[in-house]
């Protein structure tokens, strides 16, 4: 018997299973395509020179002063634009909680989850400075500090992950979540009021998309889904021996 039919099914190589993690135009377009809109706006960044670069992304920030004039230009808008030197660095996590949101909850969806944490988490921080600047608790140039970025959207796929893993690693996932957004916080500035509310929209927006996304998850059928199990070795008995008769089927 030719001993082909010995061969069992193996793993394809780490750079294989890595590769079908990235994200693609057909697999996850939202992932894709919003990376690609960084990236142009990356590089724009760079051709237009640094004064005019800063006129960009203060004219895009969800400051109070912008979101009051220009709210749902300013919501969008912040949302288009990241530090010039970190687009490699989203790629990356984007492809560790976006991309595998996408992939099971559709393109759609997976906007829907990242929009809900980048508008609510902001107005649930900036709308507080709002009332203490009008107030004159603040002084007038907290209104104008430079807010932009995905990274509230992004804490909020990274959270709506977390009712999808097996129950054994939500803690730990979750875990992870929160000592990230506190590791952020302390390599910033944390004595800035600025910092204090960015934090606070992190951990907002984390917990948008653990708890307020969850029993949508759970009516969806995707909580306790994704299951990292290890790779077992065909059995002796499962494997076929080349002088092993092959198994006959019986006539109709």
């Amino acid at each position: 018997m030719p001993e082909d039919i010995m061969t069992t099914a193996s793993r394809p190589p780490w750079s294989t299973r890595a590769a079908v993690l990235l994200p693609s135009p057909l697999a996850t377009p939202f992932t894709f395509w919003y990376l690609a809109v960084l990236l142009a706006t990356t590089i724009l960044q760079r051709v237009v020179g640094e004064s005019v670069s800063a006129k960009l992304l203060a004219r895009a920030s969800t400051d109070a002063h912008n979101l009051w004039h220009r709210p749902v230009m300013s919501l969008i808008s912040s949302a288009l634009w990241i530090e010039n030197s970190g687009w490699l660095v989203y790629v990356l996590i984007f492809a560790l909680a976006v991309a595998p949101l996408e992939r099971r909850v559709g393109a759609g969806w997976a906007f829907a989850v990242f929009a809900s944490g980048h508008m609510l988490a902001t107005l649930a921080t900036e709308l507080p400075v709002m009332i203490a600047l009008r107030h004159g608790w603040l002084p007038a140039a907290d209104g104008h500090w430079l807010d932009i970025g995905v990274s509230y959207g992004f804490f909020a796929t990274a959270g709506a992950m977390v009712p999808v893993l097996a129950k054994r690693l939500r803690l730990a996932a979750a875990g992870v979540i929160e000592l990230v957004i506190v590791v952020i916080y302390l390599t910033d500035d944390p004595g800035s009021l600025l910092s204090v509310v960015t934090v606070a929209g992190h951990a907002i927006a984390a917990h948008i998309g653990m708890l307020g996304w969850w029993p949508w998850l759970r009516r969806r059928g995707l909580v306790g889904t994704l299951r990292f199990t290890r790779h077992r070795k065909p059995a002796p008995e499962d494997q076929v021996r080349p002088d092993a008769p092959l198994a006959r089927t019986a006539a109709p």
